[in-house]
C-alpha cells in the first residue's frame, strides 16, 4: 500500500469508523499489517497521534475525532464523485449509507427500497439498524431516520411518516391475569417490558401525556431489551406490557392480540424523518433516493392503528 497522504487518510477513516484493524484491512482489502503501516505513516507526517492501540482495542484521540469528523465526509465525497464520473451519461451510481431505527425498517424501508432499486439499480444502499442516536457525519453515513425530537435543528428534514401515537399496550392474557391499568402511576406495580437504548444507560423512563401534564414512569420488568421486535414478541405472549409505535403493532391491534391500555394519556408524537446535514454536498445517488422517498409519501402514508 503505496504511501500517498489520501491513501493513508481514508485508511484512517476505515479503521476509525470500525475500530478495528482487521475488519478495516478486510474492507479495503489489504492487509492488517499494511493499514497499521499506512496509519503510522500518516501520523508521523502530522505529528500528532490519532489512534490509540491495546492488544484489544482501537479508541480515537481527541485530534483523530476532529480529523473523522472534518475529513469523514469530504473523502467520502470525493470517492462518491469518482465512481459518477464513472458512469454513463444520465446513469446514476454510488452508495448511499443509512442509519435507521428498526420501527422505520417496516415502516418506510420494506416499501421503499423496492421501488428505489428497481429505478436506479447501480446504486447500492447500506442500511444500519440502530435504536441509539448515531453522528451520521462523524460515522460517514448520507443521513439517518429518526424521530424529529432527536434531529438537530441545523439537519434538512424531509417527513416519512405522518404523525402517530406512542402507545402501552398488553395481551388480553396478561390483562386478565394483572389487571388493566387506570393512571400512568399504576404502571409502577405492573411487569413492563423494559427499553435500554446504550449499554450504560438506565432503562428508559415511559413517557405518558395527558393535555398540558406529562409523565416519565420508571418501569421494571422481567426483561429489558433494545430491540422492539422482541418487545413485541413477549407482549403478545403476556409477559408483559409493552410501549411502542401505534403503527408498527397495528395488524397486532386489528387481530386483537393486543390492546390499547392508558389511552387518554397516549402520546402524539410528529412521525419519522429522514435527516442529513443542510451544508452536506448532495451525490445524484442520494438526491435521487430523497426523491423516491419523497414521491412514496405522497402516493401512500402508512395507516394509523384503528382505535
Amino acid at each position: 500500500m503505496a504511501f500517498t497522504p489520501l491513501n493513508s487518510l481514508n485508511a484512517f477513516l476505515a479503521v476509525a469508523r470500525r475500530c478495528s484493524y482487521a475488519g478495516a484491512a478486510k474492507d479495503l482489502g489489504v492487509s492488517t499489517s499494511a493499514l497499521s503501516q499506512s496509519v503510522r505513516q500518516l501520523e508521523a507526517r502530522l505529528g500528532v497521534t490519532l489512534l490509540m492501540r491495546t492488544s484489544r482495542s482501537v479508541a480515537l484521540t481527541d485530534a483523530g475525532h476532529r480529523l473523522l469528523e472534518t475529513a469523514g465526509p469530504a473523502v467520502d465525497q470525493a470517492l462518491e464523485s469518482l465512481k459518477t464520473v464513472g458512469a454513463q451519461r444520465g446513469e446514476v451510481t454510488g452508495r448511499i449509507r443509512l442509519t435507521v431505527p428498526s420501527s422505520a425498517v417496516s415502516l418506510v424501508l420494506a416499501s421503499l427500497l423496492p421501488t428505489f432499486v428497481q429505478r436506479y439499480p447501480k446504486v447500492e444502499v447500506e442500511v444500519s439498524v440502530d435504536e441509539s442516536f448515531v453522528n451520521i457525519v462523524s460515522e460517514g453515513f448520507d443521513a439517518g431516520i429518526r424521530l424529529i425530537e432527536a434531529i438537530d435543528r441545523d439537519m434538512v428534514q424531509v417527513r416519512l411518516l405522518p404523525p402517530c401515537r406512542i402507545v402501552v399496550v398488553g395481551a388480553p392474557s396478561y390483562l386478565e391475569r394483572r389487571g388493566i391499568p387506570q393512571k400512568p402511576d399504576d404502571l409502577l406495580h405492573h411487569d413492563c417490558i423494559g427499553i435500554r437504548f446504550e449499554r450504560n444507560d438506565e432503562p428508559f423512563a415511559w413517557e405518558l401525556e395527558r393535555g398540558k401534564k406529562t409523565f416519565r414512569v420508571p418501569v421494571r420488568g422481567p426483561v429489558t431489551t433494545n430491540n422492539f421486535e422482541l418487545m413485541r414478541s413477549l407482549a403478545i405472549r403476556g409477559v408483559g406490557l409493552y410501549y411502542g409505535l401505534e403503527p408498527t403493532i397495528a395488524d397486532d391491534l386489528d387481530r386483537g392480540s393486543l390492546r390499547v391500555v392508558l389511552e387518554p394519556y397516549a402520546c402524539e408524537l410528529p412521525g419519522l424523518f429522514l435527516y442529513f446535514p443542510s451544508r452536506a454536498q448532495v451525490s445524484p445517488a442520494f438526491k435521487a433516493f430523497t426523491e423516491v422517498a419523497r414521491e412514496a409519501v405522497d402516493v401512500g402514508r402508512p395507516r394509523r392503528a384503528k382505535r
